[in-house]
């Protein structure tokens, strides 16, 4: 059994063929799929999925390139989306300084409530980080989730290992996506080998970053197989083995499941 931790199924890109999709992913051993939003009225939609596939759940949020007309008065509309009964996260939301789609400034504050109403939820987040990484480990590392003990994820990761290292210290999980089965991707697979077998998840943030041997192709939950399959040969396990932990994991997290 897998787990797709990220995946936007919601996208139009599903559009003509979502049933076939989450066919093609039971038959890939993947037993659940989260869908993170991206911002108010992308909740709306993704809790609409979850209603129409038992297997589907939901993280609402906002992410840091919709925040640019962030208003304080959001978290409370996060609030009640939240009290939804298949909402297992708080996210997707982080910092993303390579698209110049928000101030920093304002990233900056969206990210830090989100982060205290995950706490006060007691909820773990989902976090999106490119390009700003140290910003993105200091409002962790200010926020009342560090050091709990399901705090969340920084999922695709793809940064170095001193910010794994950081995130790991302070409780959360490190997400790995597509680029880890790259061929030039030799620095991010031996991050993901050294990740603790207890605190490394899996995902494929379809549509986008499709693993080899589909890389240039639209992704899909199905394709999370590949993620696991060239994670657990870097680390020197069998495929099934290391999906159960990563499986565990995800429900640890997201569920509470001991």
């Amino acid at each position: 059994m897998l787990i797709d931790t990220h995946c936007h199924l919601d996208f139009d890109w599903f559009d003509d063929d979502r049933d076939a999709v989450m066919a093609r992913a039971a038959a890939a051993g993947v037993d659940r799929i989260i869908v993170p939003a991206l911002d108010l009225e992308n909740c709306t939609a993704v809790l609409a999925l979850t209603e129409q596939y038992d297997n589907i759940y939901a993280a609402v949020g906002v992410h840091p390139n919709s925040s640019a007309n962030w208003q304080d008065d959001w978290i409370d509309r996060l609030r009640d989306l939240s009290r939804h009964e298949k909402v297992v996260a708080i996210g997707e939301i982080g910092l993303d300084y390579y698209w110049d789609k928000s101030p920093k400034s304002v990233q900056h504050r969206a990210l830090s409530l989100q982060l205290e109403l995950a706490a006060d939820l007691n909820l773990p987040v989902i976090i999106h980080n490119r390009d700003s990484s140290a910003d993105v480990v200091r409002l962790l590392a200010e926020s009342p989730l560090a050091g709990r003990e399901r705090p969340g994820v920084l999922h695709s990761f793809a940064a170095d290992w001193e910010t794994a290292q950081a995130a790991l210290a302070m409780g959360f999980y490190l997400g790995f996506t597509g680029p880890v089965t790259f061929k030039k991707a030799d620095e991010l697979r031996q991050i993901a080998a050294q990740v603790p077998i207890d605190r490394i998840l899996v995902e494929t943030d379809a549509p986008f970053l499709t693993p080899h041997p589909h890389r240039g192709k639209r992704n899909e939950p199905a394709y999370v197989a590949f993620v696991a399959e060239r994670i657990a040969r870097e680390r020197g396990l069998e495929t099934a083995v290391f999906s159960q932990h990563t499986t565990a994991n995800a429900l640890k997290l997201f569920w509470h499941v001991q």
